[in-house]
């Protein structure tokens, strides 16, 4: 795919906790398929399964894949090894995205061999999810494609920082010379179009339209509140 169907557009993320009863193939596929029917200009999905229908539903639409992955004493899980990123891109991915953070991977893989791998073996695009200007920086070095803002607030090193930051996402459009794709923490139109206009390539959202388990719990806990 030409990353240039992605400017300026919306991207959707359409997952949903695994204990959800939205957790299923079929149902993140329509979901995503009814994004795209709303004009969004591609997804993001995550794991093999969900891959593959969503696939099957929108073949000739941009899909952002990852496989959200849990190994012991790592804190890295999106896409964390080489194997992870293969499965989603043998499963219909455009574009891999994967934790580009330099924290330890399992089986102490190297982030730019992953990369390169994968541009070699699959041919597909890589997008790098980074929490810093530091990881940025180490993903575009280590050859990432595209930065993403997704980890900003969600590690260790930057968990008291809620997302989104547009200072930080205008710094990281100026000092890179890859894209930079806004996501986390967008809630509203508004802060869509404003990541836009800061410099963004295009941006991501997700929990703002397909968290349903979420925005219900958030509806029942303030109906019920006592405040």
């Amino acid at each position: 795919m030409r990353i240039e169907t992605l400017k300026s557009g919306l991207i959707v993320s359409c997952q949903a906790p695994v204990e959800s009863s939205l957790h299923d193939p079929a149902i993140i596929a329509a979901m995503a398929h009814a994004c795209v029917d709303r004009g969004a200009c591609g997804v993001r999905i995550d794991s093999p399964a969900h891959l593959k229908a969503t696939r099957q539903q929108l073949p000739d639409i941009p899909i952002i894949g990852l496989w959200k992955r849990n190994y012991p004493d790592c804190s890295v899980y999106i896409t964390p090894k080489y194997q992870d990123a293969l499965a989603i891109a043998d499963a219909g991915a455009d574009i891999i995205a994967l934790d580009a953070t330099p924290r330890k991977r399992p089986n102490d893989e190297n982030l730019a061999t992953i990369i390169a791998r994968i541009r070699q073996e699959t041919g597909k695009l890589v997008m790098a999810d980074i929490d810093s200007i530091e990881s940025a920086i180490y993903a575009v070095a280590a050859g990432a494609d595209i930065v993403a803002t997704t980890l900003y607030g969600y590690t260790e090193a930057t968990k008291n920082l809620p997302p989104p930051s547009f200072s930080f996402l205008e710094e990281l459009v100026n000092k890179l010379s890859v894209p930079v794709i806004c996501e986390g923490g967008i809630s509203t139109p508004t802060e869509a179009k404003k990541a836009l206009e800061v410099g963004a390539y295009s941006v991501v959202v997700g929990t703002a339209i397909t968290g349903i388990d979420l925005k219900t719990s958030a509806f029942l806990q303030g109906i019920l509140s006592t405040d």
